[in-house]
């Protein structure tokens, strides 16, 4: 024990002589990032006069730093004089992509924390009008009354995941994906129309979160939200499933609160902008 309060006493006083966070950065750098950002998120030609407007800097400055990054492929610079984002970049992006897996990240947040009250939780991909189930925790406490397995594939229409997919899509680009009509539904209470379905679509929207009530399996309720990866673009869906005779007002609001920070968490690894994406959901509603 003595030893031990050594060591922690030997490690406060280092970190006592050790400079703030902010007076180790390097504002040449972050200026840079700031600069980066504007670029790559503006569908403007940003010029160098519009560059330094816009992040506070003097023209020469901003010169400074766009002609080295263009040097090294950050940016490419265009015929009229404006910026866009470079080759090299993709680079980073590409190495990213690789580190980072869905699958092992929902794998790895399941282990870690998770507050499902008796539900199957299913992670899944969209292949065009269906869903593909990548892998999946089935509930221990409804065994047998209904169970998915790796592999599986259902009509996107009717399930949570699936649907979760099409909120995210322009309703030009659903309509066109059901032009020769929806699946045969697998329940009664399957949706019946693509009208039905764009407005089931829309109610999600306001929510948030899609839901499957009986649509696939009588007696099962199924909510999901979709994982989102760099590009804020949809990635997978994730969705926890239960008897829809066991759930409580309760369980489902804390089936909900968990599906969404398991969602935004796993997004935030695949390097989603939440903050992006939520101010944009709420300027939309």
């Amino acid at each position: 024990m003595d030893k031990l309060k050594k060591l922690i006493n030997k490690k406060e006083k280092v970190d006592n002589k050790r400079p703030s966070d902010s007076r180790r950065l390097v504002p040449a750098l972050s200026r840079t990032i700031q600069i980066m950002d504007l670029i790559s998120s503006s569908d403007e030609r940003l010029t160098i006069s519009e560059i330094s407007r816009r992040v506070g800097i003097p023209k020469s400055t901003a010169y400074g730093i766009c002609a080295t990054l263009v040097e090294h492929e950050m940016l490419m610079r265009r015929d009229d004089q404006s910026f866009r984002i470079g080759p090299h970049v993709m680079r980073w992006s590409n190495a990213f992509s690789r580190s980072i897996d869905v699958m092992d990240e929902f794998i790895a947040i399941w282990d870690s924390n998770s507050d499902f009250p008796g539900a199957t939780i299913t992670l899944s991909v969209r292949d065009g009008a269906d869903v593909v189930y990548l892998a999946v925790r089935n509930s221990e406490k409804y065994q047998g009354f209904f169970s998915f397995s790796v592999g599986a594939r259902l009509p996107a229409a009717f399930t949570a995941t699936g649907k979760a997919f099409l909120m995210h899509m322009r309703e030009s680009d659903v309509r066109r994906l059901y032009a020769d009509g929806l699946p045969e539904p697998l329940t009664a209470a399957s949706v019946q129309s693509l009208d039905a379905l764009m407005e089931e679509l829309n109610q999600f929207k306001k929510l948030g979160y899609s839901i499957d009530n009986e649509q696939v399996s009588d007696g099962m309720r199924c909510y999901a939200k979709i994982v989102l990866d760099s590009q804020n673009m949809p990635v997978a869906g994730i969705a926890a499933s239960i008897p829809a005779d066991a759930l409580t007002s309760e369980e489902e609001k804390k089936i909900i609160t968990s599906l969404e920070a398991m969602a935004e968490k796993i997004s935030r690894r695949m390097g989603a902008d939440i903050r992006a994406i939520q101010t944009s959901s709420q300027e939309h509603y």
